[in-house]
């Protein structure tokens, strides 16, 4: 069955000896920050760092592109986590964009433990009075670095995953899926710059913008029940039908993608499979379609 994907700083606090955590935290490039290094000053005591643009293809120049599921497997078991570990992660960031992506991206890849978001990240976790360790991974009393790695078997789940190509496609389909921007109104509109220099702003036809910052609840979790149900509808979402989520590069996405299923398990209950299907990430999102125009991608404003 579908395990609640968002979990409380109280419940992993009772059940760290059952899960492994993972600090999922990423920065933009523009804000010159090394998230690494942020994990070795400040971290949840026994955490490891899933680095996204470490467990990522490095054949392209996309950000943080999928890894196959060989390059997946290795890096996850390297970190002790086997197929049917409970993998909570966290972000220390001021949302929770790159956690969502890490566990899109075991989702990807069939992860059949639970995987979870701690709601509200380290700050939330510090703020309720539990326990953060900083300094070199090894020298903190009661950490074991490295980990003792595990056999992991990872195999894509593509039905998650979008390509440039399914984009293009997707225009001219008799059936169209709608497309979800997370992205801010602005660069959905053409009115505001794109962060990343030569990328023009705009859309895709057939999408609707949806700033995953309506998504939260202002306390770095997302929001639940009717909340979450309105702002979907408002952004003229049908929640039973599919959709492609995209944003920048794919990170933003995983949280309008996680939000779409969260919404359809108030509606009805279901598995993990049953409660995606049919809702995907465009992994290469913005900043490829805006890069492809002479290969035949559209956009609007």
């Amino acid at each position: 069955m579908f395990a609640r994907p968002l979990v409380s700083p109280q419940w992993l606090a009772s059940s760290r000896s059952s899960v492994v955590v993972l600090d999922g935290t990423w920065h933009m490039p523009f804000l010159k920050r090394n998230a690494a290094a942020e994990f070795e000053a400040k971290r949840i005591k026994g955490a490891r760092y899933f680095d996204i643009d470490t467990v990522a293809d490095k054949s392209t120049t996309l950000p943080h592109m999928l890894p196959s599921a060989e390059v997946f497997a290795e890096h996850v078991g390297a970190m002790g986590i086997s197929n049917d570990s409970h993998v909570v992660i966290y972000d220390a960031a001021q949302s929770i964009g790159a956690a969502a992506r890490v566990l899109w991206t075991f989702r990807a890849f069939g992860h059949s433990g639970g995987v979870s978001i701690l709601e509200g990240g380290l700050s939330r976790w510090e703020r309720e009075g539990f326990e953060v360790v900083g300094g070199k991974l090894g020298s903190v009393e009661g950490e074991v670095y490295p980990v003792e790695p595990k056999k992991y078997n990872a195999k894509l789940n593509a039905n998650l995953v979008k390509t440039f190509d399914q984009m293009k496609e997707n225009l001219y389909a008799q059936n169209k899926q709608l497309v979800v921007d997370a992205r801010p109104a602005g660069r959905f509109l053409g009115t505001d710059p794109e962060p990343r220099p030569g990328l023009s702003s705009g859309h895709m036809p057939n999408s609707v913008s949806l700033p995953h910052s309506k998504l939260l609840d202002g306390a770095n979790g997302l929001l639940r029940g009717k909340e979450l149900l309105k702002a979907l509808g408002d952004a003229g979402i049908n929640v039973s039908e599919s959709s492609i989520h995209s944003c920048g590069s794919g990170v933003n996405a995983s949280i309008t993608w996680l939000a779409e299923i969260l919404a359809r398990s108030e509606i009805k209950s279901g598995s993990w499979e049953e409660l995606e299907y049919g809702l995907s990430v465009y992994d290469g999102s913005w900043t490829e379609w805006a890069a492809r125009v002479e290969d035949g991608a559209k956009i609007e404003k």
